[in-house]
C-alpha cells in the first residue's frame, strides 16, 4: 500500500469514526505538517479554504487539532497517540449510548410458545469471534471447539478459554498438529486432540473451496460453524440454539473424531 492509498483509508476510518469528509481531510493535512495555515491545508487536501475554517473549529472542539492565534493562525494536530485515544474515548461512549438506548427499547413481538428451531447465517469476522465468546462464556457444562486456521486463535478467543471455569469440560480439537500444539500452548488446561475433519475439504479441494473456520458446540444444544472464503478470507457462519438430542449427538461424535475416548469426558 502506497503513501496515498494509505492516507485515503486514514480518511476513509476517520469518517466512519464520525467525522464528515473535509474534517478528516483537514486532520489527515494537519498530521503531514508541523503546523499549517488555511491556505497551506485548502492546496494539500483540495479542501475549499472558507470550509477548511469549519472543519478546524470542530476538530478543536473535539480535541484532535491546536490553534495558534497568530496572523495568519496556525494549526496543528495533535500527536497520534492523543488523537487515537481521543477517538476511540468517543466511539466507545457512542457504542455505550446506544447499548443503553436499545437496552430499554420495548419488544413489541413476543416469543412463539413452542419455539421451533432455527438456523441462522452470520457474516464478518469480529461478528463470528464475539459472537463464539459469548457461546463460551455462557457455557456451563461443556465446550467442544474445532479451529481449522491459525488466524483464529486470536487473543481475545484465548481469553475466553482460559477464562473457563473448572467445572466446565473444555474440549478444542485442530486440524494440524503444528496449531494442535498451539492450542495446548496457549490454553493449557484444554483437553486438546487433533480433529479427523479434514475430509470436509474433499480429496479435491483447492485454494479455490471454502476452509473450515471454527466449529463450536457448547452444552450440547447451541451450535456455530464457519467456513473462510477464499480469495476475500471473509468468515461466514451458521448459528444455532436449543437443537434435539439426535443432530447434537452426531454433531459431537463428528467434532470430537480423533480424541482418545479415554479423555473425552462425555464417555
Amino acid at each position: 500500500m502506497n503513501t496515498t492509498d494509505n492516507l485515503e483509508e486514514a480518511i476513509e476510518v476517520l469518517q466512519q469514526l464520525g467525522l464528515k469528509e473535509y474534517e478528516a481531510r483537514c486532520f489527515v493535512g494537519l498530521s503531514r505538517l508541523h503546523t499549517g495555515t488555511a491556505k497551506q491545508l485548502s492546496e494539500m487536501t483540495e479542501v475549499p479554504r472558507t470550509r477548511v475554517y469549519d472543519a478546524i473549529r470542530v476538530l478543536e472542539a473535539q480535541g484532535l487539532v491546536e490553534i495558534q492565534h497568530s496572523s495568519p493562525q496556525q494549526f496543528r494536530a495533535v500527536p497520534l497517540e492523543e488523537a487515537a485515544e481521543t477517538l476511540r474515548d468517543q466511539y466507545e461512549d457512542r457504542v455505550e449510548r446506544l447499548h443503553d438506548a436499545l437496552e430499554t427499547v420495548e419488544i413489541v413481538d413476543g416469543e412463539d410458545e413452542t419455539p421451533v428451531q432455527r438456523v441462522w447465517a452470520m457474516s464478518g469476522r469480529d461478528a463470528i469471534e464475539n459472537r463464539t465468546n459469548k457461546l463460551i462464556r455462557k457455557s456451563a457444562d461443556e465446550i467442544v471447539l474445532i479451529v481449522g486456521d491459525g488466524s483464529l486463535l486470536t487473543e481475545s478467543l484465548v481469553t475466553s478459554l482460559n477464562d473457563v471455569g473448572t467445572e466446565v469440560d473444555l474440549l478444542v480439537g485442530a486440524l494440524t498438529e503444528s496449531l494442535q500444539d498451539q492450542i495446548q500452548t496457549a490454553v493449557p488446561n484444554a483437553t486438546t486432540f487433533l480433529s479427523g475433519l479434514e475430509w470436509l475439504h474433499g480429496e479435491n479441494a483447492t485454494e479455490e473451496d471454502a476452509a473450515i473456520g471454527r466449529l463450536l458446540l457448547t452444552d450440547r444444544s447451541t451450535i456455530l460453524v464457519s467456513s473462510i472464503m477464499p480469495g476475500t478470507k471473509e468468515e461466514r457462519a451458521v448459528f444455532g440454539e436449543g437443537f434435539g438430542n439426535g443432530l447434537v449427538v452426531i454433531a459431537r461424535r463428528l467434532m470430537a473424531q480423533g480424541l482418545l475416548p479415554v479423555r473425552d469426558p462425555g464417555k
